[in-house]
């Protein structure tokens, strides 16, 4: 779980901190809060206080009006929220069990774009919705009846590429899908290459 995500219901509870009590909670209050999500909990606070702003003013402090909307309307709608842009809000999606999106953070999309889901695009942007468009095309019956599917995929996607398909140094040797990989067999075919140049 990120550090936008940290703060849990645990510690909202704990605080018993509600949206209105946010906005005039004492600093140190909040940034006892904001020290569970991890750095910079300072400007979190700030942030925690936006959301808070936000969310009373926007939606009259119904979040799950937001969940209800047409999808294009309710990812409009979450990116009003600091720091949430299209993949924050396709998350908040598929974990609310709202929507069947395949949703992925830049570990699942470097996965899946290693496995040879979409292309390389020059924006994040791009690359991610070229890779969440060609997965759907082949997950078309499991987007539509499985949310738990969905979320699972999503947690597998995420831990596949932090602990094994890595960023600069991929561990390719160990990876169960390396057959199946594009980026393997591309690798492969290289230090082939390279060694019958020699």
């Amino acid at each position: 779980m990120s550090g936008e995500n940290a703060l849990s219901k645990h510690s909202v509870k704990k605080w018993d901190l509600h949206l209105r009590e946010i906005l005039t909670a004492h600093e140190e209050t909040l940034l006892e809060v904001a020290r569970l999500g991890g750095m910079l909990p300072a400007a979190r606070v700030e942030k925690l206080r936006r959301i808070a702003q936000i969310a009373l003013q926007e939606f009259d402090g119904d979040l799950d009006r937001i969940l209800k909307q047409p999808l294009t309307q309710a990812k409009k709608s979450l990116k009003r929220f600091p720091g949430i842009g299209d993949p924050g809000a396709e998350k908040i999606l598929l974990f609310s069990k709202t929507r069947p999106i395949l949703a992925l953070d830049s570990n699942g999309l470097r996965v899946l774009g290693r496995l040879g889901f979409g292309e390389e695009q020059k924006s994040y942007s791009a690359t991610y919705r070229s890779a969440q468009a060609a997965a759907q095309e082949d997950l078309k019956k499991e987007l539509k009846k499985d949310l738990d599917w969905l979320i699972a995929a999503h947690q597998l996607l995420r831990l596949h590429g932090r602990q094994l398909c890595k960023t600069t140094t991929p561990l390719c040797t160990s990876c169960p899908l390396k057959e199946s990989c594009r980026y393997y067999q591309e690798m492969t075919s290289r230090r082939r290459s390279a060694r019958t140049a020699q």
